[in-house]
Order: C-alpha cells, then structure tokens, then sequence
C-alpha cells in the first residue's frame, strides 16, 4: 500500500491562525504573505459599486495568484476576510481609537463576516469560495469597550471587526449563525472538500 503524501501547499499570507488551521487539519502550509496594495484594490471596488462578497473574492485572488506566480507547481492559498454592516466596509483598526469607534458602531446590532479563499497555481486560479457568518454583538458599554481593547489591543489589531472569536472575542457576542473556521478567517470545510476530491488528500 501506498502511503498518501499530501502536496506542497503554500499559504499567501501572514497569519499564523490561518497556518494553525491548516496544520490541525494535518496539513504543512509554507507561509508566504502577498505583498499587494489591499487598501488600493479594496477603494477601487469600492469605488465601482462591488459589494463584501466580491471585494473578499477580488483580494483573496490577487494574493494567490501574486505567490502563485513564483512558486511553480505548488497549490498556493489566498485568503482574505471582509466585515460587513449594513453595506459598510470594516477593516483592520489603524490604532486602539479606531478600534473602539469600530466596535462601537457594531455594538447591539448583526454584522456579516465573509471568508474568502482562492487557490492557484501557476498564477492560474483554480477553485474558489467564499463563506459567510452572521454575527450579532451584545450592547456593549463605552467602559467595556474601553476596557477590552486595553486588554487585548496586540492580538485583535490585525483582525477584522476587532475580535479573536477563540479568545475573550466571544464575550462580545449574543448570538452566532455560521460556521466556526469561516469566522476565523478561512472557509476551512470546503477548501479540504476540494483537496480530498482532486485527491491531494486521504479520505
């Protein structure tokens, strides 16, 4: 019997709670983060009327396909997660005020967090998804908010909607519809579905 080996998978981003995915689901992603101007790609969808779900596509693309084009033969992973509230637009907090102003607009109301992943190769995009959660946030008091952000200022600037759902995050919430790995940032059931299908994986 042959012994199943799984391919060399290249993750186009930075973030170790994405790689921590991948690795738990018994795979060895070689992180490689895309250098593209997001804020620039993101203003010009915006700009042209795109919506969350197409804006998540778009920057999860470019960044595949970015990594892709120097890794040859290699399946190469773009993510990318976009906050929407009511047609607005949430990025990463610049600062800790941003932070509290951003989740001072989310306090008390439903926001949709969409979870898009690309995969490439050689710079040719071949599989695509983007998963979508609903999250409702308790009414959160200033003092609270104020408070939290202190506390947890290193490891939420660099997420979207200002929450780590694995970590004291989920104390902001009242109610979750969704699955669980597209909160975190990438649509984890569906991207091992593929690979399982296409065969990179054992079943």
């Amino acid at each position: 019997m042959t012994e199943n080996i799984a391919p060399r998978i290249v993750l186009a981003s930075g973030s170790e709670v994405r790689a921590a995915m991948l690795r738990n689901a018994g795979l060895e992603p070689d992180l490689r983060p895309a250098r593209i101007d997001e804020e620039t790609i993101r203003h010009a969808l915006v700009s042209e009327g795109a919506g969350a779900h197409d804006i998540a596509d778009a920057l999860a693309e470019a960044k595949a396909i970015k990594v892709s084009q120097k890794e040859p033969s290699t399946l190469v992973i773009g993510a990318d997660q976009i906050l929407d509230c009511d047609g607005a637009i949430f990025t990463k907090p610049a600062d800790p005020e941003d932070a509290r102003t951003q989740l001072a607009a989310l306090r008390g109301r439903t926001h949709r967090l969409l979870s898009a992943a690309v995969v490439a190769i050689d710079g040719r995009p071949l599989w695509r998804h983007v998963g979508q959660a609903q999250l409702t946030m308790r009414a959160l008091s200033d003092e609270y908010i104020s408070d939290y952000v202190a506390r947890n200022w290193k490891s939420i600037r660099h997420t979207v909607g200002c929450y780590q759902l694995e970590a004291e995050g989920v104390r902001l919430f009242s109610r979750i519809d969704g699955d669980y790995f597209t909160v975190l940032g990438l649509p984890l059931i569906e991207l091992l579905t593929w690979l399982a299908i296409r065969g990179d994986i054992a079943t």
